[in-house]
């Protein structure tokens, strides 16, 4: 793992409280040859209710079947769906009978209601089972409310929360307009995968290979990020929408799995209380720790924060590094997005509305001190979007929209794969 990190102000002021923004760089390694992977565990939970019959339920068969030709007769793949009550269609194991799971994936047909909750937990029993050195993946694909079983969002997001403490990765995929943006979005959060977001057939079979891309390129898993404070830091705050437990010490970080080659932008603030004196201060260490694939290594880095004190008078002549404030202003634009999701997951479009035109904000101002930054031109044009949608257009789709992307954004800006 290539890391790297950079000061928004690297000189503070003798007595001054300050906030300093770090920007963190990761570049993941780069897998050789898809030879040398280790074979993957893949479980697909599949909602199979009566709103997924015709073309929803044909797409998503058609995007299953597919994706078994990208898999090696060694790699593990199961399959369960539910309507009101669950079914396992194909015990996780490896493929070495593509044509019988095809045929099984191909006789699914539509059911009654919606019990999510029962179809996710034999999903995890499943991969658990099944999960090799290298963990599973669980990708639940539901176009409903969950309308039976558990529903809490907050309680789901904490089992796929144990389940990813047993390297067991969750990713979600909502299709239409239907389903329930905030339970997915949980999910995929605690069980540190991607939350995805399409709308009609096409789109959700580009998602779903997308995330075959992704599984079948991995190349560090496990990945965490220790943020310890030193007495010269009085808190710390990580931008970037992940999964964070405080310690004695500061905040655990997951980061989750990495795809070969893939680049990553993490923003942390630091409040620096006054120093009395002058010369280099710690403000923190960053201990990284990750299992390098496919020969399942553990390797740990500690990178030093350190800001140089110095009299008001250099200080005050300093300059912000424009690269660190505008990744800054990226994430909070999103963080704006994920509070524009929950207010119109709630029916408040008027708060909703205020937290996009917030973001609109911030994103122009970013984009006006870097215009070179493709990134932000494009940030600006969504938002837009997401106003226009939330204001004159369809709420769900404005919701729905606004938490894959900033999810995406947040989570895995940059991702190669």
């Amino acid at each position: 793992m290539h890391i790297t990190t950079h000061l928004d102000l690297d000189v503070i002021a003798v007595e001054g409280p300050e906030q300093v923004s770090l920007l963190v760089e990761l570049t993941a390694p780069t897998v050789e040859s898809a030879t040398d992977r280790e074979p993957s565990t893949l479980v697909v939970v599949l909602d199979r209710s009566g709103s997924m019959a015709g073309e929803r339920l044909e797409g998503a068969k058609h995007a299953l079947i597919t994706l078994l030709d990208r898999l090696d007769p060694t790699d593990r793949f199961g399959l369960v769906t539910f309507d009101d009550s669950v079914e396992l269609v194909v015990p996780s194991g490896p493929l070495t009978d593509k044509a019988a799971v095809r045929a099984q994936i191909a006789a699914i047909h539509a059911g009654g209601s919606t019990d999510l909750s029962a179809g996710y937990l034999r999903g995890l029993q499943e991969a658990r089972r099944t999960a090799g050195p290298a963990g599973a993946t669980v990708l639940l694909v539901s176009d409903g409310h969950a309308n039976a079983g558990v529903t809490d969002p907050v309680k789901m997001g904490e089992v796929a929360a144990k389940g990813y403490a047993k390297s067991i990765t969750t990713s979600t995929l909502g299709f239409g307009l239907g389903y329930d943006e905030t339970l997915l979005g949980a999910l995929a959060r605690g069980g540190s995968g991607s939350e995805l977001f399409a709308e009609h057939t096409d789109e959700a079979v580009a998602a779903i290979a997308g995330e075959i891309d992704g599984l079948l390129s991995q190349s560090a898993q496990a990945a965490t990020l220790h943020i310890r404070m030193r007495p010269a830091c009085r808190a710390v705050r990580l931008v970037n929408d992940l999964p964070t437990t405080a310690t004695n010490e500061g905040v655990l970080v997951e980061l989750g799995t990495f795809y070969s080659g893939e680049n990553r932008k993490l923003v942390l603030t630091f409040d620096v209380p006054g120093m009395p004196a002058l010369g280099l201060a710690e403000v923190a260490s960053l201990d990284f720790t990750w299992v390098e694939l496919p020969g399942l290594v553990q390797h740990s880095v500690t990178v030093p924060v350190h800001v140089n004190v110095v009299p008001g008078d250099e200080a005050a002549g300093r300059i912000p590094d424009i690269l660190v404030r505008t990744e800054l202003a990226f994430q909070e634009t999103q963080v704006a997005k994920r509070r524009a999701t929950g207010h119109l997951s709630r029916g408040e479009t008027g708060a909703a509305l205020s937290e996009l035109r917030r973001a609109r904000d911030i994103a122009v101002e970013a984009c006006a001190a870097c215009p070179e930054d493709v990134s932000l031109r494009d940030e600006v044009d969504m938002v837009g979007l997401l106003l226009q949608e939330a204001e004159y257009g369809d709420v769900s789709r404005a919701a729905k929209l606004s938490s894959a992307d900033s999810s995406f954004k947040s989570r895995t800006r940059g991702r190669s794969a």
